[in-house]
């Protein structure tokens, strides 16, 4: 039997990012995210890493799209209004074509808001967040082994795509403890070699260049399309999601990160009263899994998209269901955070 650990959610991300190869963290330390940043300061240089607290959220930002320019692993986290702060760089790195992982542990907004977990960091996650036409892999976990597994895909696809991807999970999830179990330490040799990198040429190559400047319009446009011609392989590929009990279900709760455990045991209340109801959870953000949501508005009649926010994953449940079923919004901000009564009274409200 694997061994298991009791952790909290920020270092068990912090010790799942070493495991698949991150060698290069730069961050500043923002509640409730702020133990990640302290565990990879104390275990980075035993694993020959670097750990380097920046100056500011914007230092740190440019500081992974150098690492990643020179083809490392690297990550940053931060909470919501660093993020923020990071979302000029963010669209560099987009924009050069370059890998990381961006971690955002969402914090109650807008503004400096309060510490409290929440989800209103959607809009900023899904719809670029930064400046210019550029899309983020999304990864939204629910537990802290979904954070942990999650985490090594996030490396992956980042490197498979050349492309920034972020993990976004509310404060909750960063400072809750589940035991956990992690893979073995990947062996970084086993890599794929990065071409495209930095790394010195020896004068056996044409040197590589890293950029985001294209004064052109032609060529910048042609860029921008090469980019979307990605993005739509990425749709198409890596949309990832859980469905329960939505076979037969007249009304399906949507609901992502620790929000939607709470609605599954909604759920598994209304069900056990002949209530017809089913949750679809996405576990990527963007892309967004619409083929399942278009799927399922063929049957259900209603939907309930219950968040952590004034209602912003809802826009996306109404584009993919196209008008079929009707849709709800069930949520609350600031830090607050349903109950499962809440939810069930809100579930036979609508039914």
């Amino acid at each position: 039997m694997a061994k298991k650990f009791l952790m909290k959610g920020n270092e068990a991300l912090a010790e799942a990012a070493m495991r698949n190869g991150c060698r290069f963290f730069f961050g500043y330390p923002i509640t409730p995210q702020t133990e990640l940043a302290a565990y990879m300061a104390k275990k980075m240089p035993k694993i020959g890493g670097t750990f380097l607290q920046a100056e500011s959220e914007v230092a740190a930002i440019n500081m992974v799209y150098g690492a990643a320019g020179a083809g490392a692993r690297v990550m940053t986290s931060s909470s919501s209004p660093g993020i923020s702060l990071k979302s000029e760089g963010i669209s560099y790195i987009a924009a050069a074509d370059l890998p990381c992982v961006i971690v955002n542990i969402v914090r109650g907004g807008p503004g400096l808001g309060g510490i409290q977990a929440a989800q209103s960091d959607y809009f900023q996650a899904t719809k670029g967040g930064g400046h210019g036409d550029y899309r983020l892999l999304v990864y939204a976990p629910a537990s802290i082994q979904e954070l942990v597994d999650l985490t090594a895909k996030a490396f992956e696809k980042a490197d498979e795509y050349r492309n920034p991807a972020m993990i976004m999970g509310d404060g909750m999830l960063g400072q809750m403890m589940e035991p956990v179990e992690f893979s073995e330490p990947i062996d970084l040799s086993s890599l794929p070699e990065k071409e495209w990198a930095t790394t010195g040429t020896e004068m056996k190559r044409k040197k590589n260049i890293i950029n985001s400047l294209y004064l052109s319009p032609e060529e910048l446009e042609y860029l921008n399309i090469k980019r979307y011609e990605k993005y739509a392989v990425i749709k198409e590929k890596e949309p990832m999601y859980e469905e329960v009990y939505t076979e037969d279900a007249e009304l399906i709760v949507t609901a992502y990160g620790t929000v939607s455990r709470v609605a599954l045991s909604a759920i598994n209340i209304l069900r056990e009263e002949g209530y017809k109801v089913g949750l679809i959870r996405p576990i990527t953000l963007w892309p967004f899994p619409e083929k399942i949501f278009d799927e399922r508005s063929k049957t259900a009649k209603k939907f309930l998209s219950v968040e952590l926010s004034m209602g912003q994953m809802v826009e996306d449940v109404e584009r993919c269901t196209k008008g079929r079923s009707e849709v709800h919004f069930f949520g609350r901000s600031g830090g607050m955070v349903p109950g499962k009564e809440d939810i069930v009274e809100e579930i036979k409200r609508i039914y």
